[in-house]
């Protein structure tokens, strides 16, 4: 009997269709269905954004393969956009366009690892680029982030978790699941420890438009000196322009990591998606102030979600920050899939299990709360007030 690939067939299913499961089975007893469970907009695409994304749809220009890095027009805007955003002299050569940032990540590992190599993440991860990783052949190493300090990493842990077969450390900020934004200086300790191990920073900065007001860069790493043998940086279209479904990333890096994601693109998908490259890079420039009022919005929800949580002070914040939460549950040991199917099956309240993200986060729940209004944020404190298992 022909076998499957065990790097495959041993992972365990896609997790978000059996937390909807849990949701279909809610019969509306506490209202309506609050949905906490993925990481998409909340709001829909602006107006002209739909315009554009039709409009090139229907273009026979977009209808054949295009360049493998991504179109010319949008690696050039992309590229003027990041210079901009981190005040360094970054261009259409740095960027490679992906379907997704998942892809990004795919395509990042494969450049910079392979089977039985390692690659460092933190404690807790985001479940799909562990998953990534196991099903490559290429081993994961951890770090735990305490919750006592937002779960922001360690500088020292990881330097401490750096074997000899590492040949990258994987980072998410603002992170997915917890929210916690990490500050440039915490990234350039953390950019300095691998530059002097001489292993790769992947740092996927899919939630980068949503930073409090205030924040300032993201970072600095793209004005040091050699950042290209150090720094690979991944991006989403999705949130800030609300086309998850249409697939497109980005990847900022050295001329030399573009080549290497070239070949590797060649072989997964040939070019990313063409008609939303040419829209995405039409409506960069122009929708600049309608993404800026998204990420008020996003802060907006994230105030209300903080003083939300304040009025059931049995459940704790560990983090929050752009899209997530991550909420520990007053149920000491019980499993958090036990507390997310029953929150989402009596309670109307979709969210994922801690333990998606890691062993260690049994006591956690992740709230994307970014798909939910102020007014339906305030909801959750009557009823996670009353619930309680059985």
């Amino acid at each position: 009997m022909p076998r499957f690939n065990p790097l495959v067939e041993t992972l365990a299913p896609p997790p978000i269709p059996s937390v909807f499961a849990w949701g279909d089975a809610y019969d509306g007893r506490s209202g309506p269905m609050i949905d906490l469970s993925q990481a998409v907009p909340g709001y829909p695409p602006h107006p002209e954004m739909l315009r554009l994304l039709g409009e090139y749809a229907a273009s026979r220009a977009y209808t054949g393969y295009g360049p493998i890095e991504g179109e010319d027009g949008l690696r050039k805007a992309y590229g003027e956009h990041v210079a901009g955003t981190y005040g360094a002299p970054l261009a259409a050569a740095n960027v490679h366009i992906t379907a997704g940032c998942n892809q990004a990540f795919i395509c990042a590992a494969m450049a910079v690892a392979g089977a039985g190599d390692a690659v460092l993440m933190t404690d807790p991860y985001y479940f799909n680029q562990e998953t990534t990783l196991a099903m490559l052949g290429i081993k994961t190493r951890f770090a735990a982030c305490d919750p006592a300090n937002g779960f922001l990493p360690d500088v020292d842990a990881l330097a401490a978790a750096i074997t000899p077969d590492v040949r990258a450390v994987a980072l998410v900020s603002p992170n997915n699941p917890t929210g916690a934004v990490y500050p440039p200086a915490l990234l350039s300790a953390i950019y300095d420890v691998c530059a002097a191990r001489g292993v790769w920073l992947i740092l996927d900065e899919t939630y980068r438009d949503f930073l409090p007001a205030g924040a300032g860069r993201p970072h600095d790493l793209f004005g040091r000196p050699g950042w290209e043998d150090t720094l690979i940086s991944l991006y989403s279209f999705s949130k800030s322009f609300c086309i998850p479904g249409h697939r497109l990333g980005a990847i900022t890096a050295g001329a030399g990591v573009v080549e290497q994601v070239a070949k590797i693109m060649d072989n997964l998908q040939i070019c990313p998606p063409r008609s939303a490259q040419a829209a995405v890079a039409t409506a960069l420039p122009l929708l600049a102030d309608w993404r800026e009022e998204n990420r008020r919005e996003i802060a907006r929800r994230v105030e209300a979600l903080r003083a939300t949580m304040t009025g059931v002070p049995a459940w704790r914040v560990g983090a929050v920050g752009a899209y997530f939460a991550f909420i520990g549950h007053p149920f000491g040991d019980v499993p958090s899939a036990r507390v997310a199917e029953k929150l989402a099956k009596e309670a109307g309240i979709l969210c994922l299990p801690g333990s998606y993200f890691g062993a260690r986060q049994e006591g956690y729940l992740r709230f994307a709360f970014a798909n939910a209004d102020v007014g339906t944020i305030a909801r959750l404190k009557d009823r996670l007030g009353r619930f309680a298992l059985d």
